[in-house]
């Protein structure tokens, strides 16, 4: 069994109620790796470990520790997650570690391309960081088949490629209160990040929920929860209900009708929608927008509707439609924890670490 350390970003309190998907994904990673038998400290900026430098227990072989007082060479592996945790690792001395997993959600390329929601000097700066991960790191772990073959193509081949796709929890809270307001009708949920550091693509995504709202408001409502740049929202069609943690974001789902998802643009060139997994997982039906790499699991689990791409009218149908249609639900759950939690995501990591780091 391997010590490991995770690495993400330098925000204070993003584990103590995570609302961030990029920070749930470090979370459940790294409790998944618990649960293998590794030794896992997370790597905090959190205010408490700034000032006494105590390590938190956070459950069997699971602990956070002070970002600032890692010593990186304590570690057999250091995993650091999205462009931000390679950045955190080199700024803080750790990227010459032997054993480095850096896990990537968007890959980008030198250019702007189609299906990259990047753009200019953004883009540049994630590439250069590509470029370092690609010398520096053992094994470089990708959500989809895309994407690496957009890393071979601008970067080059690497004998540790990983792929890992998103994922969600086995056991999921109960349904609590209902915590939507008072109102008649068909309740649909939007549950994810408007994402600020992406202004092209949250401009696209609030479009058309905005038109999704209209369309839908003889029927319901149509509701947003999560963090980001909402202020392109049209209230009069949409209800933002803030950011919520990530326990109390279950019931959002429980108490919905049905679940959306809208891509920034034509197609989704190699970063896929968790979302699909959590509404799913919830029981929700869902309709999504078309062009994600994980369209199929849509299809698959018999709980939802792929809609056309760019065709608001169309997937408004298909949200009244999804509605009333009588899923079974049941068997889209089994069907999720049978194939997509982060127990399954984490089966890879266990392959590769049994050959390193034999018991």
């Amino acid at each position: 069994m391997a010590r490991i350390i995770t690495v993400y970003n330098t925000e204070r309190d993003a584990l103590t109620r995570p609302r961030d998907m990029a920070h749930i994904r470090w979370l459940k990673i790294s409790e998944a790796l618990a649960r293998q038998g590794h030794v896992v400290d997370m790597a905090s900026a959190e205010l408490r470990l700034r000032v006494t430098g105590t390590p938190v227990p956070m459950g069997a072989n699971l602990r956070r520790v002070p970002l600032t007082r890692v010593r990186w060479e304590d570690y057999d592996v250091v995993k650091t997650l999205f462009h931000q945790g390679f950045e955190t690792l080199t700024r803080l001395g750790g990227d010459a570690h032997p054993f480095i997993v850096a896990k990537l959600g968007s890959v980008v390329a030198p250019e702007d391309r189609e299906g990259i929601y990047f753009y200019g000097p953004a883009r540049d700066h994630m590439f250069a960081v590509q470029r370092a991960i690609h010398h520096r790191a053992r094994y470089i772990t990708l959500l989809s088949p895309p994407a690496r073959t957009l890393w071979e193509e601008t970067i080059g081949t690497h004998s540790g490629f990983l792929l890992v796709p998103g994922a969600v929890d086995d056991e999921i809270p109960p349904p609590g209160r209902d915590p939507y307001p008072a109102h008649d009708g068909l309740r649909v949920v939007f549950s994810g990040n408007l994402y600020d550091v992406q202004d092209e693509a949250t401009r696209v995504l609030s479009s058309k929920l905005n038109a999704l709202g209209a369309l839908l408001a003889p029927h319901g409502r149509l509701y947003v929860v999560g963090p980001g740049d909402t202020s392109r929202l049209d209230r009069r069609v949409v209800t933002h209900l803030g950011s919520v943690a990530y326990r109390d974001s279950w019931d959002y789902l429980h108490h919905a009708h049905v679940g959306i998802v809208v891509s920034a643009g034509a197609f989704m060139h190699n970063n896929e929608s968790t979302k699909i997994y959590h509404y799913l997982r919830a029981g929700l039906p869902m309709v999504s927008e078309a062009g994600f790499p994980n369209d199929h699991v849509v299809h698959e689990s018999g709980l939802g509707v792929v809609a056309p791409n760019g065709d608001m009218p169309a997937m408004a149908a298909a949200i009244v439609q999804a509605s009333r249609h009588p899923w079974d639900r049941d068997g889209a759950v089994r069907y999720i924890r049978q194939h997509h939690t982060w127990d399954v995501r984490a089966a890879t990591y266990r392959q590769m670490l049994a050959r390193h780091f034999p018991a």
